[in-house]
């Protein structure tokens, strides 16, 4: 039997009430990779019918985190970001995503965006989810075409991030 959206987001409503911290987002992980897991899961939500972007899938009516598909038909990099005192947790369904965690060297400030430098570097595969707890900083890379789950501690749509560049390119 196939894990649905609306198991997943109720698995994910029960983690985050009995423990709204890292424990709870650690199970939230644990359940978006069984749905990862599920081929028929990703057929529904990440098939070649989907060609947004970003949709979103499921937000909480109580808790308010959210659950969005991602799709990126071509290669595509992010810069190194935070997600505005929330958390999120990135899910792989389908390609490879390079990431680079980043500790802060200096805050933005004066209207210069931070400087970060590299901490480690990994592949997300399909299947894999990592959490990114509140000011983890982090920025994503894409060879090629990739489909994966975020699921966020709130809905960041319309949220202004801080700006932050790699020490090695940033002008002083």
């Amino acid at each position: 039997m196939s894990y649905t959206l609306e198991q997943l987001a109720a698995d994910c409503h029960d983690a985050l009430t009995a423990d709204p911290g890292p424990a709870g987002r650690e199970r939230v992980r644990r359940h978006l990779e069984r749905a990862l897991q599920d081929a028929a899961f990703v057929d529904d939500h990440l098939g070649d019918h989907n060609r947004a972007p970003r949709s979103l899938l499921y937000e909480d009516p109580a808790l308010k985190f959210c659950i969005f598909a991602h799709v990126y038909d071509d290669a595509k990099g992010g810069a190194p970001h935070d997600h505005a005192g929330t958390w999120a947790i990135y899910g792989q369904a389908k390609g490879t995503t390079e990431m680079t965690e980043w500790r802060k060297l200096r805050a933005p400030a004066g209207g210069k965006p931070g400087l970060v430098e590299p901490v480690k570097t990994y592949e997300l595969k399909p299947g894999m989810a990592v959490v990114y707890n509140e000011d983890a900083l982090h920025s994503p890379l894409r060879a090629g075409p990739t489909r994966l789950i975020r699921i966020e501690g709130r809905n960041l749509d319309n949220v202004t991030r801080d700006l932050y560049e790699p020490v090695d390119t940033a002008a002083e």
